[in-house]
């Protein structure tokens, strides 16, 4: 497939890429060379399991998660540690908390809320004892704060100058690498009876006493990306689904959160390198090329679903389709937070499902999008559906 060299401007990939995609579809490429950046496009459905689930090495082995400014924190051992220490800490959390959610969801969300901001700020709230325990110094929680404000909500980039955005950056980082530095000289073992207090600890005592802290930083800052960022929008998108196609409003929780990542998968591109010469999908690709599995496209990809574009929670109850599902990733290198991830959203869109009645209104804007697929804006009113029993 020939395509034009011009270099899409920013927010455009997401559409450049369905553009690709439908003139391809016309020859049967699904696996062609792209004008974004030179790269390699995925968007079948074998192809992207053969490049993400890498069992034949045709890939060099990557993390989505662990990356810093200076490539990616290691070793494999620390990323393991960390992730399944991590995932316990959530866990015990979410299972303690629960019980907390309705009346977060009817404190922050009702009766208005607009967001995305208000699912990464509800997010934000509930694992807050998670990413800074309660003991934490004031100032660093009022710097979590502020990064989520001016950093992981959609579109604070463009709130904020470049100047102002370098300072903040400057001085969250000195606050984060200082509080790092601590910890490791008072570092509590992996294996420390009383377990991490939060996922500062979390990364510290994976990372151990040697650690360079600044990058301990950076995995801290991608699992504050992940939690009040990824999961933030995965609720937003959730949200707005159920609350415009409210025929669907009896859907099963958890089939309205798969359907809705697979149309809107926050995680939509994955980069990887490969490791040979190799054909992919038909397409010859080199070590030099840059694969980028678009999860957007494989989970719409026409072959391997039926009325792709459409919300169809009810397609659930027959499983995954070919496989043709990848919205954590796949293979070694998965997102740890997969499982914790899905039941918080369940939980939360069942509340909302079953305790309210949720209309939207959309600004009538497309995805904003940038490393994640994030919604629109919209406003979202909760009401109480007619027959619920009055406050005492």
């Amino acid at each position: 497939m020939t395509s034009s060299p011009q270099r899409p401007a920013p927010g455009d990939e997401l559409a450049l890429l369905k553009a690709e995609f439908q003139a391809g579809a016309e020859a049967g490429t699904d696996v062609w060379h792209s004008a974004l950046g030179g790269a390699v496009c995925v968007a079948d459905p074998a192809a992207a399991r053969a490049v993400m689930g890498n069992r034949d090495g045709v890939v060099a082995e990557t993390s989505d998660f662990y990356h810093h400014r200076h490539g990616v924190f290691g070793p494999r051992e620390a990323q393991l540690t960390i992730g399944r220490a991590a995932r316990t800490l959530i866990q015990r959390h979410l299972q303690d908390r629960r019980a907390d959610l309705p009346a977060l969801v009817a404190g922050r969300l009702a009766p208005r809320s607009e967001w995305p901001d208000a699912g990464n700020l509800l997010v934000l709230e509930h694992l807050r004892d998670v990413l800074l325990h309660p003991d934490a110094p004031r100032h660093l929680h009022r710097t979590v704060d502020a990064i989520v404000a001016r950093a992981v909500s959609a579109g604070a980039r463009r709130r904020h100058s470049a100047p102002a955005r370098l300072l903040f950056r400057r001085r969250a980082l000195h606050a984060l690498r200082t509080e790092v530095r601590a910890r490791q000289r008072a570092a509590r073992p992996p294996g420390h009876p009383a377990g991490p207090r939060d996922l500062l600890d979390v990364v510290v005592g994976g990372g151990g006493p040697v650690a360079d802290a600044g990058e301990l930083v950076e995995v801290y800052l991608s699992f504050l990306f992940a939690t009040a960022g990824s999961i933030g929008f995965a609720l937003g998108w959730s949200v707005l689904l159920a609350g415009t196609h409210p025929e669907r409003a009896a859907a099963d929780p958890g089939r309205t959160v798969r359907e809705a990542l697979r149309l809107w998968p926050v995680a939509w591109l994955f980069a990887r390198t490969p490791s040979r010469a190799l054909e992919l999908g038909g397409t010859p690709v080199t070590p030099r090329d840059r694969l980028m599995v678009c999860s957007y496209l494989v989970h719409r990809h026409p072959g391997h679903w039926e009325r792709p574009d459409e919300f169809v929670p009810e397609r659930w109850a027959e499983g995954v389709p070919d496989g043709a599902y990848l919205p954590f990733g796949l293979g070694p290198h998965t997102c740890a937070g997969a499982t914790v991830t899905v039941r918080l959203l369940e939980d939360l869109v069942g509340l909302l499902t079953r305790d309210w009645r949720v209309s939207v209104t959309s600004d009538g804007g497309g995805p904003q999008v940038g490393p994640a697929l994030a919604p629109p804006r919209f406003t979202a009113v909760l009401s109480r559906p007619d027959g619920w029993p009055e406050r005492r």
